[in-house]
């Protein structure tokens, strides 16, 4: 007995063409595909739905962009396999999002969405959605008070008007409580926010003063951590605009909110905020995206400042918030660098000590005071970089200033950007040709202090185990950069050692990274309370964070980099797969004119040898052509995707590291 074929399928009556978004990871595939909308689920299917279609003879996800009463193609289309749950998941603003993003890092639609909209879980978009709570009332911020410009900000925010500003955080700042004060701001307008924080340490820390402020029900914490039920609940509460206020880590930027009226990210160095999946995003350009797409205001906040930030007020895009050197003397502890002149002749040998006697004095008394001291200590499995034996100058090539480095006891020095060799490389400071690598440990730190201060009660913080929070009893407290406890009434002292170690990463961002770590350490201490940073008092980064003053070095460092033509003051690229691979990419793509190419230099020597290893190029062009730089780029991947090419090249957009 044959089975009956199933009924003809008829269109629906209304706009029964949608353009989908197929889920397909090829660079040539990233357009909308139309297919017709069967009658039965003419009510499932809207924008932004989850759909199946068949795709080049198997079933695939999809989005669906919108709804039309035509299509442009000739062709007859075929119908969508059935759509998937009942929950759009994607709304204009973030479609467009999706698509600003993937343009600007040469990405693909699909890609972004992956890190935007969490996996469906069915039984829970199921469940009844929450009963949308009341508006939020205006309370006075006096927080902000403190800062030139805040009560304007606050002022903007509430009246829904699209400020930008970069903030300077005064030491010792309850800054999850002023994100908190912002977002209450927002909601009160009527208006949606988002808050991006570093990692999951921030984001509880934030989560508890919005829940102190607002109270239990009026936002969501967004994180990886979450199990994907839980996950997706809370999301679903934001696209179903019963939730209008998110707080998370660098997903959560994507987030649904309905009519967003402010976005916040905090401390934007930390490399936590770039993405690792294609197209590789930053948090804080998702933010400037969304900001200038929607007009929603942006907070750009932390105690450091980045030479991006930087950029944003140079360019008035975005306004300062800082307060005045009256204010900022009164809550900041005393800075002292080991290798000043005062020190020096005190202490002939703080030079070249690990622990100067200054340091120990400073712990001494904090102790004695019974308070506790933070002791921080750069992140064990750094890659070895090079330096001057006797005045530690970091060791940098000559023709692109570059980061020497050897990958051998017997090997000879070369720059990790250019590949170029340095065998007569001499120290542009004294003139001294022995390098020597700069290696550190937390564990041995600990050790040693805890003999040096016998019966002192002695903590670690790192990768093993990170500390939320300490007691304001004396002890004394190691920790690994970006894993700093919190102090109940602040340190009484902090020691930042090997800050030559910190300096002579082999990265373009080492000294604005070195100021970031340090002043969110120094942060932590109490006022009156004495930060010893163990560097060179001469390095401009240390006299930043001696003067505490981070725009300063933020300014400096992007004019040194507009200088040497690095970004953010250009856009750059850089391309790594197999040398054919890159090579044949490069001929493909169309580059605006003027652009430079940097490399290749080898990346990842394959352990067969030969044409197998990895390499990387890079290519940077005049910051006005990085769209033109990222609409090239993704054209020629296509083409190459297009033509089937079996051999990738991974595109990285203003890459964090250019090595």
């Amino acid at each position: 007995m044959t089975r009956p074929r199933p009924a003809p399928r008829v269109a629906a009556a209304v706009d029964p063409v949608a353009r989908v978004m197929v889920d397909v990871p090829l660079p040539h595939l990233d357009r909308p595909f139309d297919y017709l909308v069967a009658a039965e689920f003419d009510e499932q299917v809207q924008a932004g739905s989850r759909v199946r279609v068949r795709f080049a003879g198997r079933l695939v996800d999809g989005y669906v962009l919108d709804r039309r009463p035509s299509s442009e193609h000739a062709n007859a289309l075929a119908f969508l396999d059935r759509p998937i749950g009942v929950q759009p998941v994607l709304t204009d603003e973030t479609a467009a999002l999706f698509r600003a993003v993937a343009d600007r890092y040469a990405g693909s639609f699909v890609d972004v969405a992956r890190l935007g909209v969490p996996p469906r879980h069915a039984r829970t978009e199921a469940a009844p959605p929450t009963v949308e709570v009341a508006r939020t009332a205006r309370t006075v911020h006096s927080g902000w008070d403190r800062y030139h410009a805040g009560g304007a900000f606050m002022a903007a925010v509430g009246a829904a008007r699209p400020a930008r500003a970069v903030w300077s955080a005064l030491p010792g700042e309850d800054w999850p409580a002023r994100i908190a004060e912002v977002i209450q701001t927002a909601l009160a307008a009527g208006r949606g926010a988002v808050a991006i924080v570093p990692d999951g340490r921030d984001l509880a820390r934030v989560d508890a003063a919005l829940l102190r402020l607002l109270g239990d029900g009026r936002h969501v914490a967004l994180s990886a951590e979450l199990g994907p039920a839980e996950r997706y609940r809370r999301w679903l509460a934001v696209r179903r605009g019963v939730v209008q206020a998110v707080v998370g880590t660098r997903a959560a930027g994507y987030a649904p909110v309905v009519n967003p009226g402010v976005l916040i990210i905090w401390d934007d160095g930390d490399d936590l905020h770039r993405e690792p999946r294609a197209p590789y995003p930053d948090a804080r350009d998702v933010l400037v995206l969304r900001s200038s797409l929607t007009g929603a205001a942006l907070l750009v906040g932390g105690y450091a400042r980045t030479a991006e930030a930087q950029l944003l007020l140079e360019s008035g895009w975005a306004h300062e918030i800082t307060a005045d050197r009256g204010t900022l003397r009164a809550v900041a502890p005393r800075v002292v660098a080991a290798g000043d002149d005062v020190e020096q002749a005190r202490d002939p040998a703080a030079r070249a000590a690990r622990l100067p006697s200054l340091a120990w004095r400073a712990a001494g008394k904090a102790l004695a005071d019974g308070q506790p001291v933070l002791v921080q200590v750069p992140r064990r499995g750094y890659v070895p970089s090079l330096a001057c034996v006797r005045d530690r100058t970091p060791a940098r090539c000559a023709t692109c200033a570059g980061p020497l480095a050897m990958g051998s006891a017997q090997a000879i020095a070369s720059c990790r950007w250019c590949g170029r060799p340095a065998g007569g490389w001499a120290c542009p400071t004294c003139a001294g040709r022995k390098m020597r690598a700069l290696v550190v440990g937390a564990g041995r730190t600990a050790e040693e202090l805890g003999r040096a201060f016998p019966g002192t009660l002695v903590r670690t913080s790192g990768r093993d185990q990170v500390l939320d929070t300490v007691d304001g009893r004396p002890a004394l407290v190691v920790s690994t950069p970006g894993a700093e406890p919190v102090a109940e009434g602040g340190y009484g002292a902090a020691l930042l050692l090997d800050g030559w170690a910190m300096l002579a990463r082999p990265d373009l961002r080492a000294g604005e990274e070195a100021l970031r770590r340090w002043l969110n350490a120094a942060a932590l201490v109490c006022p009156g309370g004495q930060v010893v940073v163990v560097a060179d008092a001469g390095i401009p980064v240390v006299q930043a964070l001696v003067r505490w003053d981070p725009a300063g070095s933020a300014s400096r460092e992007l004019a040194e980099r507009s200088e040497l033509g690095f970004p953010p003051a250009v856009r750059m690229a850089a391309l790594s797969g197999r040398p054919d691979a890159v090579l044949d990419f490069v001929q493909a793509a169309e580059l605006p004119a003027p652009h430079e190419m940097i490399g290749p230099v080898p990346t990842a020597p394959s352990p067969t040898g030969g044409d197998s290893e990895s390499v990387r190029m890079l290519i940077r062009v005049p910051r006005e052509d990085g769209a033109r730089l990222a609409t090239a780029l993704r054209a020629a991947a296509a083409g190459r995707s297009a033509r089937k090419a079996t051999e990738l090249v991974k595109i990285v957009l203003d890459p964090a590291e250019l090595f």
